[in-house]
């Protein structure tokens, strides 16, 4: 089995060879994104830009239930692998990927038909523009729906296989695509914001035929099957992938509680400006959840397989790295953020360039702790112990940034907004500490 390797490799073998090709997968991920903000603010505008940092959370949402099942389904494999039941593990696999296409269907008829509603929902104080191009957005995600949510949820099935470059490669080759077809349908053709959804939709939707189609036969550690698996496997697999359903749905209700505060304090201006900054923090910020992300199933298989040194050792590794990362995306977005910001943003649009740097100084501080939570979770996860990673994601993402919005927006405004972010973090890494020092592990064989 190709997952063999993750018993076999040291520590320092198994840390680069997973974590190097999800990295790259990241940063070339974050350049996309880079790139595609760039056409929505350049080539459409600012109303574009709020509108779809507006709806983005409700299609995190929708992400969120595929991301649920495969991470749950994920950790649940890599231990059977570990385990050397192979045939379980499939079980696993192709039933997860059956409960995934039905959700997703029944969200793609709910959203289409819902889009409206839900735009106006979101966005009090947003300008009728930004309110229509948001509600095209989410009509055309809703109609590929079947397709993102498969994309959304095999990668992680790729990565269970040790096939992280394959997995690299594919989404590289998605991004690309992505990038082309804004080029000619934005640029070139001057269409609006329903090619900007179009072209991301059409190239994960690719990317998914692909990958679906590389396990077919028995090629791979994982094949189709037809038998099913016992309700007390599926709930497992829920439990351990709840805390990232969570942790995503936290995060785009806390993208929502972020849009109704800038509103307020900083109108369309400042949902923009939050655009701009998250596009920033996709360059670097995103490496440390690639990092993580990548190592899970090799924590989970060396768990199952009872190799708890080995366990240690490569966590260990994960928090190196994701000091390391974290001081350099700080230091990146607090001096060269205001490099970056301009090409999402037209020339005539000062206020919005000044409005996006301040936010970007003050939001960069929240690097100095916000990979305690991303680290901590994934190996709670990893290790099948979702209360655990699910009170870390409750706290760090939910409880804490909405009681510091209501404690500093009132003395700083909008500028509160941006610190939010960095009280958050500083405490819920106690918490987490707490969480993770207090934990026993014991062996499962």
């Amino acid at each position: 089995m190709n997952s063999e390797i993750f018993e076999k490799l040291s520590p320092n073998k198994l840390f680069f060879r997973c974590a190097v090709p999800s990295m790259i997968t990241m940063a070339f991920g974050a350049l996309y994104q880079i790139a595609d903000g760039m056409f929505v603010g350049r080539f459409i505008g600012g109303d574009a830009l709020a509108a779809i940092n507006l709806i983005m959370p409700i299609i995190m949402i929708v992400f969120a239930f595929s991301n649920m099942i495969a991470t749950g389904a994920s950790v649940r494999i890599s231990i059977l692998l570990g385990e050397k039941n192979r045939e379980e593990a499939s079980r696993v696999f192709s039933f997860s990927l059956k409960v995934i296409f039905v959700i997703s269907c029944i969200i793609g008829i709910l959203g289409f038909f819902s889009a409206r509603p839900f735009v106006n929902l979101l966005s009090p104080g947003a300008s009728q523009q930004a309110i229509d191009y948001g509600v095209t957005y989410i009509r055309v995600h809703a109609i590929f729906s079947p397709f993102l949510l498969i994309f959304f949820a095999i990668d992680n099935f790729l990565r269970v296989c040790s096939k992280e470059k394959l997995s690299m490669w594919i989404s590289i080759a998605t991004q690309i695509l992505n990038i082309v077809l804004d080029v000619i349908l934005i640029v070139f053709l001057g269409q609006g914001v329903w090619a900007a959804a179009f072209t991301s939709c059409v190239s994960m939707a690719a990317g998914a035929i692909i990958t679906l189609w590389l396990f077919t036969g028995k090629k791979m550690d994982l094949f189709y099957i037809k038998k099913g698996i016992r309700a007390s496997t599926f709930f497992r697999i829920l439990a351990n992938g709840f805390s990232e359903f969570f942790s995503n749905i936290s995060m785009s209700v806390m993208s929502i509680v972020y849009n109704l505060f800038l509103l307020k304090y900083g109108g369309t201006t400042a949902v923009a400006a939050f655009s701009v900054i998250m596009y920033v923090d996709s360059i670097m910020g995103m490496l440390v959840f690639g990092m993580c992300d990548a190592l899970q199933p090799s924590i989970s298989y060396c768990y199952g397989a009872g190799l708890m040194e080995k366990v240690k050792a490569i966590f260990k590794r994960i928090i190196i790295g994701a000091i390391v990362l974290s001081s350099a995306s700080m230091l990146f977005m607090m001096f060269i953020g205001k490099y970056v910001a301009p090409i999402f943003v037209k020339p005539e649009e000062t206020e919005l360039l000044a409005v996006s740097i301040v936010g970007m100084k003050l939001f960069s501080l929240s690097y100095l702790t916000g990979w305690v939570d991303m680290c901590f979770s994934s190996y709670f996860t990893a290790l099948e112990r979702p209360v655990r990673s699910l009170v870390t994601t409750f706290f760090g993402t939910l409880v804490f940034p909405i009681a510091f919005l209501f404690i500093l927006t009132p003395v700083w405004q909008l500028n509160g907004v941006w610190l939010t972010s960095v009280a958050a973090c500083t405490t819920s890494a106690v918490l987490t500490f707490i969480l993770a020092l207090t934990m026993r592990i014991k062996p499962i064989s």
